[in-house]
């Protein structure tokens, strides 16, 4: 058989899309399609009409016609197979079988008829073939994306490092000028000769004071009274110094003690506790695996988001087991997938095995083998032979909860409650950042917490960073309370959470590696973590 074109038109004969498997002109493909509508006899029920040179099989497809075009000496049985399996695939990716429809899944449609038929010969393929082809990822694209993110994260440490240099030569002289205009007169009072005067600060000049920056009043705890006329107000306008500092980000401001200063100088700044050091690669600090000749790596990667009065607005979880075999000799094997030791995801949990791999339904032992157990799995290459997708809305299902509680109070401040549990006993976190916006020009007050906070003034929120947190362990709970200015509880949301995991949410493990010879147990190595890929508290 030869298929000269498969096409989608109206039933007026107008092309919606067009794939041409031999050398044809747009004229000679747009003249066919014009005249198979009128060839169509009435009232009949054949598939298929014939002219002097070429021969269409149809099929309806509510509004419109999916067709093929071939030669009168193809095989019209096979013809008819090719053209219900085109037909099952334009279901597969359109939701509904409209021209607009059609036209917005062109590109894939396009891709999914090039693997159907080549050069005008069908393939052996089905519809699950078709899609997991279409569904197939770039192992070189994930690695080219690695290398950017990498250069962009060397290329923001060397600007910080370099605005740090900057802001202590800054330093070192304003202190040199200092010292050189005689910081010891007898005016006193500090290396600018000029006395401390207590402040007196505006209400709405306040809130954009840094709540760490100290005050020379004698009772900091009481509010003065503003001024009733348009005098200078302290701290109500950034500098330019203090707005380079803010988009250069978290760590600029750590090294110079907290937020810019923005008064005359007085008692040292209280900085707060300065961020973790970020570890480099994906990996964080997980601790590594070592590789054996038979490696197997389950990584999942979650999606989520919850909202703030409790429960999941939405819920993904994509994983998948990459094998990869160093030693030819161990080639030929069949992996036994342990029993789940969690009913995460329950039914909707679905798996998907490679073409080549051997399935497994509900119910049955899952074992991952060859359907050919003659041939052997690749070397020295990894292989996805699994993979596994939830989506859906069941609260039981998250790993980790958040609890955000903004309580504003009588004086124009929000005390934020911040608090987490370890839900899944069967994962350990590793690396967890929270991050939690603050209002507009506010600094935080922590009064209690556990881990480590730091400010990030690229985003203005505040980083709390827990290194780990296990189920056998006290970490696996913990809060932060803080203080800060404004009474909009709805600004300190969305709240964002990142973490990298030891484990499988899934309940996925190995239980053994044998040789299709003689079922000798094989070692092996398995790497198993879990990363986010969004993670919201909305």
């Amino acid at each position: 058989m030869v298929v000269l074109a498969a096409s989608i038109c109206t039933k007026g004969g107008k092309p919606v899309i067009s794939r041409q498997f031999r050398d044809m002109t747009r004229a000679r493909i747009e003249s066919l399609l014009a005249s198979f509508p009128k060839l169509i006899p009435t009232n009949t029920q054949h598939t298929s009409v014939e002219t002097p040179e070429v021969r269409y099989v149809y099929q309806p497809l509510e509004d419109l016609y999916i067709l093929l075009i071939t030669n009168k000496a193809s095989n019209i049985l096979q013809d008819i197979d090719t053209l219900h399996l085109f037909a099952r695939v334009v279901s597969d990716l359109c939701r509904s079988a409209d021209e607009r429809e059609i036209l917005k899944n062109a590109f894939e449609l396009l891709g999914a008829f090039d693997e159907i038929v080549s050069l005008g010969y069908k393939e052996n393929v089905n519809l699950m073939q078709v899609r997991s082809v279409l569904e197939m990822e770039s192992h070189e694209e994930k690695i080219q994306e690695i290398i950017a993110r990498n250069k962009e994260a060397e290329a923001k440490e060397e600007l910080k490092r370099r605005a740090k240099q900057l802001e202590i030569q800054r330093r070192e002289q304003q202190r040199r000028t200092a010292s050189g205009a005689g910081g010891s007169s007898y005016l006193g009072g500090g290396i600018s000769g000029y006395a401390p005067v207590p402040r007196f600060e505006a209400p709405e000049a306040a809130s954009h004071t840094p709540s760490h920056v100290s005050s020379t009043s004698a009772n900091t705890s009481t509010r003065a009274p503003a001024f009733k006329g348009s005098g200078m107000k302290l701290g109500a306008k950034k500098t330019k110094q203090a707005e380079l500092l803010d988009a250069l980000g978290g760590d600029v401001l750590a090294s110079t003690g907290g937020a810019p200063d923005l008064s005359v100088p007085s008692t040292p700044a209280v900085a707060e506790p300065p961020a973790p050091q970020k570890t480099s690669g994906e990996r964080g600090s997980l601790p590594e695996v070592e590789k054996e000749s038979i490696h197997i790596l389950i990584k999942e990667q979650l999606s989520l988001q919850l909202m703030r009065d409790g429960g999941v607005q939405s819920m993904e979880l994509k994983g998948d087991m990459n094998l990869q075999i160093s030693d030819p000799a161990r080639a030929q094997i069949r992996i036994a997938l342990a029993p789940s030791s969690t009913d995460f995801g329950g039914k909707s949990l679905q798996f998907k095995q490679h073409p080549n791999v051997a399935k497994f339904g509900p119910g049955q032992e899952r074992i991952i083998a060859l359907k050919d157990t003659s041939r052997s799995f690749p070397v020295n290459q990894s292989l996805a032979v699994l993979r596994w997708r939830y989506a859906g809305t069941d609260e039981s299902n998250v790993p980790l909860s958040i609890n955000c509680w903004p309580t504003p109070s009588n004086d124009g401040t929000v005390e934020v409650s911040m608090e987490y549990e370890l839900e899944n006993e069967n994962i350990t976190l590793h690396d967890t950042v929270i991050s939690i916006p603050l209002p507009d020009g506010s600094y935080p007050t922590v009064s209690s917490h556990s881990g480590e906070w730091s400010l990030d003034p690229s985003s203005h929120s505040i980083s709390w960073s827990i290194p780990l947190i296990a189920a056998d362990d006290e970490s696996r709970s913990g809060s932060l309370i803080f203080t800060v200015g404004g009474d909009d509880a709805g600004a300190f949301f969305p709240v964002e959470v990142s973490f990298i995991a030891g484990g499988s949410l899934a309940g996925i493990g190995v239980a053994s590696v044998t040789h299709i010879d003689g079922g000798e147990e094989a070692e092996y190595s398995v790497d198993t973590y879990i990363t986010t890929e969004e993670f919201l508290v909305v």
